[in-house]
């Protein structure tokens, strides 16, 4: 019984040392740590000074092409630049229609020669003594309207904006109003809308084609007017008196 009495308590002894041992480890006592003893510093450190770049930018250069040069060939003949090239003294006191002369010098960065193919700065331009509005059809363009009526009786007209050709020369503004009749076209041909008229202008082909569709459909539902308007709408389409809805001229 004595030796029943120790294994008992070994027994006893080794649940208590158990006990002990798995409370010291939970308490954290025997953990191992993998952290540093020192923890490391935050990556919150003073950078140090720190560098300022400053862009100055530069200056405009003086080689920018002026806006005149597109219109400026290269050494072309003088008298052949366009106006925006060069810069002329003007003598007003000249008349009318007689040749004149005017001492021309070229603006900067533009070159040119003369007939001798020499470079020069300064040349005399020969021109007509006349004022740009006075310049023949063919030397100047004009702006073109498409809401005045071309047919009409009398002739209406509209007030143009101007430009004379680069290559010519005058006097005084080079941009100017002008009143021109009016002279466009919709696309409507005349030999059509006279074919029409002849084959098919009983059922109002010929208006509907001139975009009078009103007019088409008094033809077509009077069977041309019994026939004697068909045979009026050959007549006045083929003198021209009767045109295109929108007023334009026949092609």
């Amino acid at each position: 019984m004595a030796g029943a009495g120790v294994l008992w308590d070994l027994h006893r002894l080794c649940r208590v040392l158990l006990f002990l041992s798995q409370f010291y480890i939970l308490s954290g006592g025997g953990s191992f740590s993998v952290e540093p003893s020192q923890p490391l510093a935050q990556s919150d450190k003073d950078p140090g000074p720190t560098r300022t770049f400053t862009v100055v930018p530069r200056a405009a250069e003086s080689t920018d092409i002026p806006p005149y040069m597109m219109k400026c060939p290269s050494n072309g003949l003088c008298s052949r630049l366009p106006a925006d090239c060069i810069e002329c003294k003007t003598n007003f006191s000249c008349v009318y229609g007689k040749p004149v002369t005017f001492d021309c010098t070229v603006k900067p960065s533009v070159t040119c020669v003369d007939q001798d193919f020499k470079s020069r700065k300064s040349f005399v331009l020969n021109m007509t003594c006349r004022f740009c509005w006075q310049l023949p059809e063919t030397d100047y363009e004009c702006s073109s309207s498409t809401s005045c009526m071309a047919v009409s009786c009398p002739r209406q007209r509209y007030t143009a904006n101007c430009t004379v050709r680069d290559h010519i020369h005058c006097l005084g503004n080079r941009t100017f109003p002008k009143m021109l009749y009016c002279n466009w076209t919709g696309g409507y041909k005349w030999s059509t809308a006279l074919a029409l008229s002849i084959t098919l202008g009983g059922f109002g082909a010929d208006r509907f084609y001139l975009g009078q569709w009103r007019e088409g459909l008094g033809k077509l539902f009077s069977f041309g007017g019994l026939g004697i308007w068909t045979l009026l709408d050959v007549l006045l389409i083929g003198v021209g008196y009767v045109g295109p809805a929108d007023g334009s001229l026949y092609i």
